[in-house]
């Protein structure tokens, strides 16, 4: 068992074939400690391999080399035990448009497994959670783009998970709904000691909301510390950079700028916005 650490990856590979004799390696020997009841970004371009790792870690696709455990539990071998700590926000649509709020979260409630007896309490304190309440019994097609994503941490929230794991939480969102949704997650973790782990392109969220940053370039961390500590090594790399942002740390290692882009939408937007990002992230 891994005492105080929620997430560790030794030698993590994996690598997508194509064809006979074709294969691309997203993942190339990431060793990632996550410390229980910290919020670990996971940062990096596009192809990184932030989203294959995040796979792994939830043990929806396999650990072929090396070696993944969460909260102890082996994820190649446990994936049973792994997924009962976990709730789990991907970047495509995870809500129904046909169905209202509640419906929504209450079927994840059964998903999850969650007692019976308990489902009706648990789906209302995790729509209130994300203060959803008044909006609980409408039909989730009738949602914001910010209120989709909220309803999406509701329905990853209703397990009361140890891990949140957040893969692009705000794509497409509106700064107001951005802060919205950070919000949510933050006021979560506070009162539960919850662990969380984030995948985002937007590094003014990851400089405010994350305690440590990994950031991952053509499937290895290329650099691991707080935000402070990130800055700071590229200011002693650039002088000529007297107050370096996390755009300037992402510029330095990855060697590209991200693609920064906001966009307002409802629910059918989101469902495009999450499908492009799903493509090319």
């Amino acid at each position: 068992m891994d005492d105080g650490e929620a997430v560790v990856c030794q030698g993590l590979e994996y690598e997508f074939r194509h064809g006979k004799g074709h294969a691309t390696k997203a993942v190339d020997g990431v060793d990632l400690t996550v410390h229980a009841g910290e919020v670990f970004g996971l940062l990096g371009p596009n192809g990184a391999g932030k989203t294959t790792t995040i796979r792994a870690i939830t043990t929806l696709l396999p650990v072929p080399s090396g070696m993944v455990r969460v909260f102890g539990h082996d994820a190649a071998r446990r994936k049973m035990e792994v997924r009962r700590l976990l709730g789990y926000v991907p970047q495509q649509l995870s809500a129904e448009g046909g169905l209202t709020g509640r419906e929504n979260v209450a079927l994840f409630a059964r998903v999850y497994d969650v007692p019976r007896a308990e489902r009706s309490a648990r789906v209302a304190q995790a729509i209130a959670a994300v203060g959803l309440t008044e909006a609980a019994d409408r039909m989730a097609s009738s949602y914001s783009g910010g209120m989709v994503r909220r309803l999406e941490l509701a329905q990853a929230l209703v397990s009361a998970p140890r891990l949140l794991v957040l893969d692009e939480p705000t794509i497409g969102l509106d700064p107001i709904a951005r802060t919205s949704v950070w919000d949510c997650v933050d006021a979560v973790r506070r009162a539960t000691g919850m662990t969380v782990l984030v995948t985002t392109h937007y590094m003014d969220e990851a400089d405010h909301y994350c305690d440590r940053i990994g950031l991952m370039d053509r499937g290895r961390i290329r650099a691991l510390g707080t935000p402070e500590e990130l800055k700071a090594r590229v200011r002693e790399a650039d002088p000529t950079l007297e107050q370096p942002t996390l755009d300037d740390v992402f510029r330095h290692y990855a060697g590209r700028d991200l693609g920064h882009g906001e966009k307002e939408g409802e629910f059918s937007d989101v469902r495009r916005t999450r499908r492009t990002a799903s493509r090319v992230g």
